[in-house]
Parts: structure tokens; sequence; C-alpha cells
């Protein structure tokens, strides 16, 4: 209750003076070699009172990595938050491997040493937890930071990019505290609104123009960013990187996850006080962020109401103007890059990806959600993708509230949206998009570089509570390499597998060597696709192990089995 008037007094600020507090703007690592330590602490969100946090090499949130592409990144994470987690470059083309989604734990007291080439356009990303229904959780608790890519296109514009200077990472978030001033997460009532760990922030920026890196870093809230007065400002970057021109907006809607980069021009106005808003009162309902949650009044979720940022216009972050530095920037370009977006007509597969709740009816908001009608499952591989391949994905939204959808591992462009062009600002390239209540939109994107039938990634929602759910709100794909063809797998003398074929509802496979332990293993058809991936647990590990096949339709299969140190193919039947 503390926490809600709080807000109710930030919200009215316009009306009460409230006392400022200068935001925190996150320190930086810039270096092929990183060291992050993933740690507990305590932080005062509130003057006086202490509250136990989790920060990536300090209390709360994370330094900036700033990285050039091109670069060979190194990375060193050391877990010592006392239990498991995991860390996911958000946005970053990286292989399943080092792209830190759920199968990818560091267990505490471990070491995590992903090592990748920065192959993204320069732009904003951001890392954060994955960790299979903690998500939420280790990200409300702290752990986040920017990543900010630079390239020799980004270079070579006249934009401000003097870091803390007149470039200004903004990570907007909101959380929910309870009584003791303890963070609670799996909640609806996020009355708590922060910049950088920062309640009621304020910023100086220069009489110029300024760069503002925008970070919906919530769980589930949208925002519908803008200026007081209804000032101007630009569009330069969405999620994976500059448009080709800057677009000139009133209002910026930004979805979970999202991250948009905008320039504000200052210039003649020192001595002013200018606030960033969210004008959430135009936020259609179906968005969580606006009046109501869901597309009417009458489909309700459960602790969303009464809370003061629901529906309403409040201030995120006031911005006192002072001096111009010694080298400003005073215009703002009039174009940026050429990023030419895929064509429809190169695509090879068209998939659909229906969103629907599992509880229907008034109550369907407080239940959870599923894909194509199935929910999280670790060893599951709901999709696979050869490598390569260009592809559309319909995304149809029958749930009563809007879902921002994520792909690890790609950038993708918004085709349309119920048939139509989307808007301007959503017309770069993104990696996480909120497909409106009853909508259908497509995307089109390119699968390419990386490969791995072992590890996949992930799609999913990226409200946090949607997809931390028992029943979460995700799928898996892997990106496969064809080319070589199933007949050119090298079968292995190292092993044995019986009974083959076999008609019966089990196989049992036997590693030649009684000191290895099979870690995991995938099952393949003769087109190529995985239709079985599952993680050995640990209890379990042995030189053998009998695997289910009741389930696979009569043919020839591929089995690929996972040690410690390598990968060992049998061939088997299945007969009726």
């Amino acid at each position: 209750m503390k926490s809600r008037l709080l807000i109710c007094i930030m919200s009215l600020t316009s009306f009460v003076m409230v006392s400022q507090n200068p935001i925190t703007i996150p320190g930086t690592i810039e270096s092929t070699n990183v060291n992050l330590t993933l740690q507990t602490g305590t932080f005062q969100f509130f003057p006086g009172q202490n509250t136990s946090t989790m920060g990536a090499n300090g209390s709360v949130l994370g330094p900036t990595l700033i990285m050039n592409n091109g670069d060979n990144m190194n990375i060193n994470i050391t877990n010592n938050l006392g239990e498991d987690t995991t860390i996911h470059w958000h946005g970053m083309h990286v292989s399943a491997a080092n792209d830190g989604g759920p199968h990818t734990v560091i267990g505490a007291g471990q070491t995590w040493n992903p090592q990748f080439e920065v192959m993204d356009k320069a732009g904003t990303y951001w890392y954060h937890p994955h960790l299979l229904n903690h998500t939420d959780e280790h990200v409300s608790k702290g752990i986040s930071g920017f990543i900010i890519v630079k390239d020799t296109e980004e270079t070579a514009l006249n934009l401000p990019r003097s870091y803390g200077v007149d470039d200004f990472p903004l990570a907007v978030q909101t959380k929910s505290f309870d009584d003791s001033y303890q963070i609670k997460s799996d909640v609806n009532d996020d009355t708590a609104l922060m910049v950088n760990a920062t309640m009621n922030g304020q910023l100086d920026v220069p009489a110029q123009v300024v760069r503002l890196r925008l970070l919906n870093g919530s769980s589930q809230r949208t925002f519908n960013f803008g200026l007081t007065a209804n000032r101007t400002f630009h569009l330069i970057g969405t999620d994976g990187g500059l448009v080709n021109t800057p677009l000139a907006l009133t209002r910026l809607p930004l979805s979970p996850g999202a991250r948009a980069e905008i320039l504000v021009d200052f210039s003649g106005l020192q001595g002013q006080t200018i606030h960033l808003m969210s004008y959430a009162s135009e936020l259609t309902n179906g968005n969580y962020g606006a009046t109501y949650p869901g597309n009417s009044p009458s489909k309700p979720l459960d602790g969303y109401n009464p809370n003061p940022l629901n529906g309403a216009d409040f201030n995120v972050l006031q911005m006192d103007v002072v001096a111009q530095t010694a080298s400003p920037i005073t215009t703002i370009p009039s174009t940026l890059v050429n990023d030419v977006p895929l064509a429809e007509v190169t695509a090879d597969e068209t998939r659909s990806f229906r969103f629907a709740p599992l509880t229907s009816g008034s109550q369907q908001l407080n239940g959870d959600f599923s894909i194509n009608g199935v929910t999280m499952d670790m060893n599951v591989i709901n999709v696979t993708v050869p490598l390569n391949n260009t592809e559309i994905w319909t995304l149809e939204n029958f749930s009563a509230i809007a879902h921002p959808f994520h792909i690890h591992d790609v950038q993708f462009y918004i085709l349309d949206i119920n048939g139509s062009p989307p808007p301007l600002y959503l017309q770069g390239r993104k990696d996480t998009f909120m497909v409106p209540s009853g909508a259908t939109a497509r995307i089109i994107t390119k699968f390419k570089d990386h490969f791995d039938d072992t590890i996949p990634y992930m799609y999913h929602c990226h409200m946090l509570k949607h997809e931390d759910a028992l029943a979460g709100m995700m799928g898996q794909f892997v990106v496969v390499d064809q080319t070589a063809g199933l007949d050119d797998l090298e079968l292995s003398k190292d092993a044995v597998l019986y009974p083959n074929p076999s008609k019966g509802s089990y196989m049992t496979v036997k590693l030649q060597k009684s000191s290895e332990s099979i870690k995991a293993y995938s099952i393949i058809n003769q087109l190529g696709q995985i239709v079985r991936y599952h993680k050995v647990h640990q209890n379990e590990f042995s030189n053998m192990y009998s695997f289910p096949i009741f389930e696979l339709a009569q043919g020839q299969y591929f089995i690929k089995v996972f040690t410690e140190d390598r990968i060992i193919t049998k061939k088997f039947t299945k007969n009726h």
C-alpha cells in the first residue's frame, strides 16, 4: 500500500512538487574480454528502506557493454547468486550455444564462458536472465544491462554518442513491492515506476540534440512515450539498429523487451524542464498499461486495479536543460542508413503461430496462454528451420490481451497487421513485436550463419509472467544445416542400439565406454527434422539409456547421443 500511495503522488506531478533523484548512468565495459559477476545485495529504492536485490557487478542492474561489429567477445559470467540462472543476449545474432536461453544454465558458483563474434548492426540491445520459470523473478530483482553495438556505418553519422553526456541509456521499469519493501514477481500490481533503478528520476541534459536509448525493461507494462507539451522527437533506431530516415513523432508505444533510440532537440531551452511521459490514457484496451488489460471491461486481471498508472498519463523522467557541451550536435540528419527489408517473394516457408488462452471466458487473463495449442516443454522441439531459410511467420492473437512476441537469434520485419502496412515506427528491424488482441500479423526473417540441432532457440511472449508460467507461453526451434544430407551422417561403432528394428515402445542405446555418460539425445526423421530432443537428468547419467519410440511413425530415424565430449550417431528402424 505504501508504494501505491507514493506512485499516486508521483502521477500528479503537475500539481504537487515531488523531490527528484538524479538517475544513475550505468558504468561501461568496452573490451572484448568481459567479466560479469552475478550477485545478491540490497538497494534503497525507498529512502531508508533496504530491498533485497540481484545485479551484475553490483547490487542492481549491470554495466553497459560496448561492443563493435566484428569483435570476438570472450565473456566470463560467474554466478554468485546461490541459485541457478542464465544470461541471454536479447536481440543479438549469436549461436544457440551462446544465446543464454533456458538450456544454458549457470549453476550456483559456476562460471559460463560464451564466446562469439559480434555480427549485429549498430544499435541498442540488452542482457537479462532467462531461466525457465524464473525470468520474471531475476529480472524484477534487478539483473539486466544495456549492450551498445557500434559499427562504421553509424560512426560516420553526425549523431550524439558521448555516453552519459549527450547519449543516455534509460531502462524504464515498473515493479511491485510488498509492505516490507521487498520486490514481488508473478503479480499484476506494479505501481512503482523507475528509470535506471531510480524512482522520481531526474536527468540533466545539454541544450542541444540528445540521444535517448529507451529500453522497456518491465515485466509486463507497455509505455506510450512522449514529451510534455507534445514536443516532437525523432525515432532513429528500433530493436535491431538504425532506421533509414529519422521519423518525427509525438508518441512512441514500446512493449516489454523492446528498445528505441530517439533524438530530442533541447537547443534554446537552457533552464527549462521537459518531462519524458507515458501517455497511457491513449493506449487501447487490451494492452497491459491501458485502463483495462483485456479488450473489454468484462475480462479482468487479478490485482491490476486500482493502479494509478493504468490508463493514465504520468511522468517517467524529469529532464532539466543545462548548458551545451563543448562540441554539441545541433542538427538531426535527414538520412541515416540504407536497410533493405526482406521481400515477401523470397520466402521459402510460411508458418502460423496461434496465441490463445488455456482458460476461455471472462477469466482468461488470469490463466495461462499457449502457442499453437501447446505450452513450454524443454524436451520438445516445436519448429525445425533449415539453415538460410527465409520465412514468413503469421502471428494470430486469439486472446483478449496483446502479447509482445520475441524471437531469439534473428531480427525480423513486420509485413502487415490485419492486412495493412505497420505504422511507420514499426517499419525497422525488430526482435520484439506487440501483437494486438484479435489481430493477425505477418513477419519475415532469415535464419542464417548459426545452426545447431542440439541446443534450441526460443520464441515466446515477453510478458514475463506469461513466459514463466508452469504452462509457459514459449516454444523452441532449432536451425539445422540440411545441405550435407542425412546420408552423409557418420554412423558410430562406439555404441549399440537394441532392439533394432523394433515394434516395441522403447529402445536402448548403450555406449561401449562405461566411463562415458549420456547427457542428451535427439531423434531426427528422414526429412532432417528433429522430432524429439531430451536432456537426461543428472540422476540418470550412465552409459546406457532407454528412450521411448511409441509415438514415432513407422520408418527410419537417426539418434544423436550427446556425451560430455562428443556426439554419437546411430540409425534405427521403427516398425508397426
